[in-house]
């Protein structure tokens, strides 16, 4: 019965059901590989580029960091 659950469920099940498996610490290391490969598939676009560059005056002119809060559910 599990080998035929296992051959339904989509890729993305049969690793969320293997993520519930590891600790906290393992769960971490795989959120930092994951955060790296996102990372490296961004595009550096000028949008990006000039919202570094206002965040470096703002913090040169001593202005508090601005907050990305995350997304409501």
């Amino acid at each position: 019965m599990y080998l035929l659950n296992h051959v339904f469920m989509s890729k993305v099940e049969r690793v969320e059901s293997e993520l519930r498996k590891l600790s906290q610490a393992e769960l971490r290391q795989v959120r930092e590989w994951l955060d790296n490969i996102i990372e490296d598939e961004l595009e550096f676009t000028s949008e990006f580029e000039h919202s570094i560059q206002q965040a470096e005056r703002d913090m040169a002119e001593g202005n508090a960091a601005r907050v990305r809060e995350p997304d409501a559910p």
